[in-house]
């Protein structure tokens, strides 16, 4: 364990303690993508946990401080960066943002809710990355209002290879308090898995749109 920084650990801990993460290789869990995973993440269950969230809170306005200096904006992914987003935004006392999944049906129409002023520096919030997809639509939508984002920064993410594409694709650096990796290591540690169900987990990392949990 000693190859990870107390704040990965604590945050596995966390996450695993609340069941804000479960994994289950034995008995895998149906994504709305229709594949098969043996984990399943819910991260707006720290909310209700509010040492956790503080403690998340501090260490994403601290990620944020560190690897980007000076931030004008924060803006968070609809739905589950919204909460998130605005803790850090207050943590920082910035001004905040959301961007939508898709333009509203009525009134102004709008993608981006709050006020954007173009030229601004934004960081993005997102409680969980997958494969980048939603993620880097607000990225793209936040361009195109004509902010600069200067990266993305998550509680968790999977670490798949396709998500390190994408975002490398469209010049998005990206930092999570915790991935993957660093959570099966506390799972394994601390019981929440058998290590003989490590290969498991790791296959599918490896390759989720093919894994089946046999």
């Amino acid at each position: 364990m000693n190859n990870l920084n107390e704040v990965e650990q604590k945050i596995a801990e966390s996450l695993l303690q609340i069941k804000a993460i479960k994994l289950q290789p034995k008995n895998p869990f149906t994504w709305a993508s229709g594949w098969k995973s043996p984990i399943y993440c819910d991260n707006r269950i720290t909310l209700s946990h509010p040492a956790i969230r503080t403690y998340i809170r501090q260490n994403l306005a601290e990620l944020i401080h560190d690897e980007f200096g000076s931030v004008e904006m924060i803006s968070g992914v609809a739905t589950a960066g919204i909460p998130q987003g605005v803790l850090v935004a207050q943590d920082l006392g910035l001004p905040f943002t959301y961007v939508r999944s898709s333009a509203k049906g009525h009134g102004r129409q709008n993608l981006i809710e709050g006020e954007v002023i173009s030229g601004q520096r934004v960081v993005v919030i997102e409680d969980l990355v997958s494969t980048g997809k939603s993620s880097l639509q607000a990225v793209e939508a936040l361009r195109e209002a004509g902010c600069t984002v200067v990266g993305l920064v998550c509680i968790f993410t999977y670490g798949f290879d396709v998500a390190a594409e994408n975002f490398a694709e469209a010049k998005c650096p990206i930092y999570s308090l915790c991935d993957y990796e660093s959570l099966i290591k506390v799972a394994v540690k601390n019981s929440y898995v058998l290590e003989s169900e490590v290969s498991l987990l790791e296959q599918w990392r490896r390759d989720p749109a093919n894994w089946s949990g046999e």
